[in-house]
């Protein structure tokens, strides 16, 4: 089966054939870091390291393109109210959101560019533009000239999010501008004055639009007519309509600026789409001081990319808040880093006896198991599907260890079993692997999930091992009311205990 994709230009799912063929070319709408990232711009990454991460598994050789726009009015605004230079501001939140999806297991893009550090690129751009008669000069009032962009004057306009120019016209919400030759015509560069945040241009000293920075910077990392450009679904219009306009506009006979248009569906927050202009984002860091990022991103991976999907919050211990969707993300977490140890610890390399009839369920999940996966994921990314099959593949591999637990008197089922339980830890490695997830050893994973459910709980592991020793000593003492009590008053503190012929042990509860 081969990779299809769902392509908002054409609204069908189609087969991915790239423009190169066993080349991928992947231009991802970045961040504007004026402040930190939300949790919707992670989830957004998340679903584009996906499409990413797929493309290497089935062979292709991959650049990818994730942009930083450094230059924007809000990091101005920001700025000047911070007190520091606008590139500061801009490269400081760039390094914070860079940190926080490396934590959610996505993998950096082959070219980060700034729009800083493109402005010839842009220049150059809006000049192609104006002389194939798509954009204009002004003169603005105050002396400054901006350069527009004549919505009217690009046949294909509107073709991306399906709309028509009257439509837009008679519904536009865009301020009576006397300067533009059309209310829906947009800014290419606006100029500014000798001592403001800019750069000289042609047209004078300004900054450039919104729009023609992703232009620019797609051109010159991938060049005209790359394969997938990507982003949220609240970019369709007016973003990427404009980006399209701009691009094919400055060279007509090139074709199309982009094969596929992918984007990702809306997280919410009390059914209402997260964004800092609501007020009612969260931040990767908030979730994390209660939840593994690996948690988080299994959460995202639990809705299909284009999906709605909502982060609902309560108040958890100490009046702090809890997600209980990233809470039950993160004991499937639990479960599959243990079963992984379980694997390892059983597992022996060796080809299973295919006559062993006992273990052929078994022997049949784990040869299957990562040839579902990929399947699932060829299927527009459906990540859903595709953790669905993870989760067989490691209920069948613990019926297995629990199997072989059982009979290991029986040296010939522990042999065979062994020998699966081998292979069900590759394909299980391998298939989470495409997923992005559990990228660290299982102890480090339990040192870091456990100190942080103990500061989450306010509690020590000194604290709990000596309310242990205490259970202890009323047991031995044949006190049994006494050990019950200090157990349901850890349990209450969400410490779960469990006894073995071996000694007690204990873990938090997320």
């Amino acid at each position: 089966m081969s990779l299809r994709l769902y392509n908002t230009m054409t609204r069908r799912v189609e087969a991915f054939v790239p423009v190169r063929e066993g080349e991928a070319r992947l231009y991802i709408c970045g961040m504007t870091p004026y402040d930190h990232a939300h949790a919707g711009n992670a989830r957004s990454a998340v679903a584009f390291d996906m499409l990413v991460r797929h493309l290497l598994a089935r062979g292709y050789r991959v650049t990818s393109v994730r942009n930083v726009t450094d230059v924007d009015d809000k990091i101005l605004a920001r700025a000047k109210a911070n007190g520091e230079p606008p590139l500061e501001l801009s490269a400081r939140m760039a390094r914070i959101y860079q940190g926080d999806m490396r934590e959610l297991g996505c993998l950096d893009p082959t070219f980060e560019p700034k729009v800083s550090e493109t402005i010839p690129e842009i220049i150059q751009l809006i000049q192609e533009i104006v002389a194939h008669g798509a954009g204009y000069e002004v003169t603005m009032p105050s002396g400054v000239h901006d350069v527009y962009f004549s919505v009217r004057n690009f046949a294909g306009y509107g073709k991306l999010s399906r709309r028509n120019l009257d439509e837009l016209e008679a519904g536009a919400r865009v301020e009576k501008d006397e300067n533009k030759r059309d209310p829906l015509d947009f800014a290419l560069w606006k100029g500014c004055g000798e001592d403001e945040w800019g750069w000289d241009s042609p047209w004078g000293r300004g900054r450039p639009g919104w729009h023609i920075e992703c232009s620019a910077m797609s051109k010159k990392f991938l060049g005209h007519g790359f394969d997938v450009h990507g982003g949220g679904m609240d970019l369709v219009f007016p973003h990427h309509e404009n980006e399209i306009a701009q691009a094919e506009a400055a060279c007509p006979e090139c074709g199309p600026f982009a094969r596929f248009w992918a984007h990702n569906g809306f997280l919410n927050i009390d059914k209402e789409k997260m964004s800092k202009s609501l007020g009612n984002f969260v931040k990767p860091r908030d979730i994390y001081v209660r939840n593994d990022p690996e948690a988080l991103r299994y959460f995202f991976l639990t809705a299909h990319y284009r999906g709605p999907l909502s982060l609902d919050i309560e108040k958890g211990p100490n009046d702090k808040p809890s997600f209980p969707g990233v809470d039950e993300a993160e004991r499937r977490v639990d479960y599959l880093y243990a079963t992984l140890e379980r694997l390892e610890a059983l597992g022996t390399p060796g080809d299973p006896d295919p006559g062993y009839k006992e273990l052929a369920g078994y022997r049949e999940t784990v040869a299957t198991s990562q040839g579902k996966v990929l399947a699932a994921l060829d299927d527009d990314l459906n990540t859903p599907v595709a953790l669905a099959e993870i989760g067989e593949l490691a209920k069948s591999a613990n019926e297995l260890c629990d199997l072989v637990q059982k009979r290991k008197k029986d040296a010939k089922l522990v042999t065979e079993g062994s020998k699966i339980a081998h292979i069900a830890k590759e394909s299980l490695r391998a298939s989470l692997d495409v997923l992005g997830l559990l990228h660290t050893p299982a102890r480090d994973y339990r040192e870091r999930t456990r100190a942080r459910r103990l500061a989450v709980r306010g509690l020590t592991a000194d604290a709990i091992d000596q309310k242990l020793k205490a259970r202890s000593d009323a047991r031995e003492k044949k006190d049994f009311a006494q050990s019950d009590a200090i157990r349901a008053e850890l349990s209450a503190l969400g410490v779960e205990i469990a006894d073995s012929p071996t000694g007690t042990t204990w873990s938090i509860r997320v």
